[in-house]
């Protein structure tokens, strides 16, 4: 695995995500991709605390199946462990995340052990009362060596003797550092000797307090046997538990090492895919500092990489092969979340010559053993750097069509870095190659590092070689020697290569017209059916409306009443009067950029989808709304027809006149309704009727009859020259 790392160069990418793991292990995360790619989804919203450094317990674990008895130390490595899930559980972990620590049982007594230590695997006060005072005792103990040195420091006698007063741990031994001729005022023992010729002294007075120490140790480790004795037969009657939380924790590790490894540097997660597509979109690769991203379509079965030496080639074929690496082994790396990268079972990188003394093999043979293996394979993504490598190009340019094709038909993906021209020709017809160029900026006679897909590219082996320092004669020469014809084949492949930049810039222009008129089709479409629904339903509207009226227009007919009939009709007059028809708006054509106004504010058009506006007003708001919703503004009028008006003046005597004198009441009201439905038929909004003044019966009835009918809007007394108080003017 480390091979293929250091290949891709991402060994130093790789150890930086390993210094990550609480306990060192392959980067391999087994199992469902599928599973642990939701988890560290789920894992990534909250904001956790990393584990503490954990030691490989598989010794300690087979130590325990023996029976034997664990060190404090190893214990203390799975109190790590368990104290650590305890912690996750504080969570309020929701999805599978939750349901995975949820099967986690820590057994009862197991969690009574985590609380016997401190934060530093020390045994806290309670645990033990007989290591509790054995404890006190030495602190007591180490007190008292203290207390003697300074007094011994401190004495007059021996005071001419000491080169300095500091207390010196020398093997082990607090000592004093004195001169010769010492042993006059004081008993002690030389531990060691200085380089100056001093001498290192533990007194004697000293030593019987070290003495007590040791026995007091000695005790402190008996009872400390004691208890790792309690602890590990605890252990070994849960030996099924430690063995499944310390896999459960390797489980975790990786999960959090990617959490926080996808933090620095604002990673993402690159899921393998089961489809045909693999495209990388803004793939930085982790070797390159300050790298240029890089956008490529490897779906096809064999990319072939051609063009300028130096130029990024093999860069490229690394990149390719990387994205799928890290993604098979969901490590996360700079690229866009829009990528997407196949599921290969097996990742090669044919890299390197393999020719050397050792294995007494040629450069060609060599490759010839890599590419002998993969018949054998299935489902694999290869790369082969400079595949013409170490024979004859054309041999090998035929010899390579027929290898490729062949491993094409094995659900092999290739890609390929190549300066042979005509292995390119001749792979250029099979649709399942995908030619790409490394691009030239001649005009500074530099790689651009860019790369332009569906072209074979130039070596530009002449400019590279001035570039390095060839001198510019013997390059001369080199040109002579090389030819015309070849030179003007080279010029040819440039110019395809730049009427291949040139169209693939028009087609982006035309996808994106086609993309507009597509959408402006589809506008229209919905419009339309908007339109017919809405003639649909004016249509049974007017239907409805129209035989309602008729019928009423019947009733009037078929009434023996005079005043029933003209009631009727009044009544089909005024269904007739509330036919309305909404009137349609013909649909305008907007497009992006566009000024508009809707409702109370005004705006701009950002973008258009469908029969929606993306709109942002002149207050900086941005919104989506209906196209319906939306009216031009600010935008050049609109050329539409000219429109005809006629103007039809309103006669000076406009109203019609009913005399009533004479009449009785009823006699009156009725002919009065008729009068006022002609009326109405006719077109009249105001009329003139006389009622007399007389006893006022008459002016009665004829006032009761005005304020109950539905069609009089107004009436008032008429002007003293057309009668005064005997006569009503009467709108309608």
């Amino acid at each position: 695995m480390q091979e293929i790392f250091t290949k891709l160069d991402l060994q130093d990418y790789i150890k930086s995500f390993s210094a990550l793991f609480a306990r060192q292990k392959p980067v391999v995360l087994e199992g469902d991709v599928n599973l642990h790619y939701r988890l560290i989804n789920e894992l990534s919203n909250y904001n956790f605390k990393q584990p503490q450094s954990v030691l490989n317990l598989d010794t300690a674990l087979m130590h325990i199946q023996k029976q034997g008895v664990l060190k404090v130390d190893d214990i203390f490595e799975f109190i790590k462990i368990i104290k650590y899930f305890n912690y996750l559980k504080t969570f309020n972990n929701e999805g599978k995340l939750f349901e995975w620590l949820e099967k986690i049982i820590i057994p009862t007594e197991i969690v009574e052990v985590t609380k016997y230590f401190s934060e530093k695997g020390e045994l806290k006060e309670g645990v033990d009362e007989d290591f509790d005072l054995i404890k006190k005792a030495i602190y007591a103990n180490k007190e008292s060596i203290k207390q003697s040195l300074y007094k011994i420091i401190n004495s007059s006698k021996i005071r001419p003797y000491l080169v300095d007063s500091q207390v010196h741990f020398v093997n082990s031994e607090e000592t004093l550092l004195v001169r010769g001729g010492f042993n006059h005022v004081i008993k002690a023992s030389v531990v060691n000797r200085s380089a100056s010729g001093f001498f290192y002294i533990l007194p004697h007075d000293i030593s019987a307090l070290k003495q007590k120490e040791s026995n007091l140790k000695n005790k402190q480790e008996e009872i400390l046997l004691k208890i790792c004795k309690s602890i590990s037969s605890l252990f070994e009657k849960n030996l099924l538990f430690l063995k499944f939380i310390n896999k459960e924790f390797d489980r975790f590790d990786h999960y959090q090492a990617r959490v926080f490894f996808a933090k620095m540097g604002d990673k993402n997660f690159i899921l393998p895919s089961k489809t045909n597509q693999c495209k990388i979109v803004d793939f930085k690769h982790p070797a390159l500092h300050d790298a240029k991203p890089i956008t490529v379509d490897f779906t096809k079965a064999v990319v072939m990489i051609t063009g300028v030496n130096a130029g990024g080639k093999t860069m490229m074929l690394k990149s390719i092969l990387s994205s799928v690496l890290l993604s098979k082994y969901l490590i996360p790396y700079n690229a866009h979340q829009s990528s997407v990268v196949g599921n290969f079972k097996n990742v090669l990188a044919v890299l390197d010559d393999p020719q050397n003394v050792k294995n007494d093999i040629s450069t060609f043979a060599g490759r010839m053993v890599e590419f002998s293996k993969l018949f054998s394979k299935k489902n694999m993504i290869v790369g082969v750097d400079e595949i013409e490598l170490g024979t004859d190009s054309d041999e090998a340019a035929s010899l390579f069509k027929v290898i490729i094709e062949e491993l094409i038909s094995k659900e092999i993906k290739i890609i390929i870095t190549t300066h042979h021209k005509r292995l390119a020709a001749l792979m250029a017809a099979n649709e399942n190659v995908e030619l790409m160029a490394a691009l030239y900026d001649e005009e500074n006679q530099k790689p651009t590092y860019e790369f332009l897909q569906g072209t074979i590219g130039r070596s530009y082996a002449f400019e590279t070689a001035q570039r390095y320092g060839i001198p510019l004669n013997v390059i001369k020469k080199a040109k002579e020697v090389y030819g015309d014809d070849k030179d003007k084949l080279n010029e040819l492949i440039q110019r395809s290569s730049e009427l291949e930049q040139e169209y693939k810039l028009k087609i982006a222009t035309l996808d994106e017209e086609i993309s507009t008129h597509q959408r402006l089709i589809q506008n229209l479409k919905e419009q339309k059916q908007n339109l017919d629904n809405h003639i649909y339903t004016e249509k049974s509207k007017l239907h409805k409306e129209y035989s309602d009226a008729k019928e009423e227009a019947k009733k009037a007919i078929k009434a023996k009443i005079s005043q029933e009939s003209h009631q009727h009709l009044n009544l089909a007059h005024q269904k007739v009067k509330e036919i309305k028809t909404q009137k349609v708006k013909e649909p305008e054509a907007f497009k992006v950029g566009d000024r508009i106004k809707y409702q109370s504010s005004k705006g701009e058009i950002l973008s258009l989808k469908g029969n929606k506006a993306f709109i942002e007003n002149d207050l900086g708001m941005r919104v989506q709304v209906d196209i319906s919703q939306l009216q031009r503004s600010g935008n050049p009028p609109i050329k539409v027809k000219q429109k005809v008006v006629v103007n039809v003046q309103k006669p000076d005597s406009g109203h019609i006149s009913l005399d009533l004198h004479g009449q009785r009441s009823d006699e009156a009201v009725e002919n009065l309704d008729k009068f006022i439905s002609d009326s109405l038929i006719a077109g009249f909004d105001e009329i003139l009727v006389y009622h007399g003044i007389g006893t006022g019966k008459l002016a009665f009835a004829v006032k009761q009859f005005l304020d109950k009918h539905p069609k009089v809007k107004s009436y008032s007394d008429a002007h003293p020259s057309s009668g005064g108080f005997g006569a009503k003017v009467i709108k309608l």
